[in-house]
């Protein structure tokens, strides 16, 4: 019995293992043209919406913020949810916060110990400098601050 070391496995031709349906080849030019329809369909959407102002200036719960800088007296900006934002102080914005607290602050009556330092998220506070403003927020933790409050709606009085 003469036998014969194996050193190396016989293989059929062709491959040991192949897939189980055929491969289907994607022309990369048919990949070029989905992505450029992609594209324009993204730019198209995009200049129409900048075109019709659909979403500009439109904020959380339905109420409008300035876009074009005209504040106007009696007018509410900022968010309707009076339920976040339940504490209500009144006075004149200024700009400039206090030890790094607020970003601006509330004039009132009393002097600077009845300052409402604060900031906002959702409004853009600077808009109202100098104006007499009713503010809705919600009181925040502070460490030199009397009173920090993140400002969710403002009405120019």
């Amino acid at each position: 019995m003469d036998k014969k070391p194996i050193l190396k496995a016989e293989v059929p031709h062709g491959e040991i293992m192949h897939g189980l349906s055929p491969k289907k080849e994607v022309s990369s030019m048919k990949i070029v043209v989905i992505l450029l329809v992609v594209a324009l369909l993204g730019i198209g959407t995009g200049f129409l919406v900048s075109r019709t102002g659909a979403g500009a200036g439109v904020l959380p719960g339905g109420a409008t913020a300035t876009t074009d800088g005209g504040i106007q007296k009696g007018k509410i900006y900022g968010s309707n949810n009076t339920k976040t934002f339940k504490d209500v102080a009144e006075g004149v914005v200024k700009e400039g916060g206090i030890e790094g607290e607020g970003q601006y602050h509330l004039e009132r009556k009393g002097g600077e110990s009845q300052n409402v330092y604060m900031t906002s998220s959702l409004v853009d506070l600077g808009e109202f400098k100098g104006k007499k403003v009713k503010v809705w927020g919600q009181t925040q933790a502070a460490q030199s601050a009397g009173w920090l409050m993140d400002v969710g709606r403002v009405q120019v009085l």
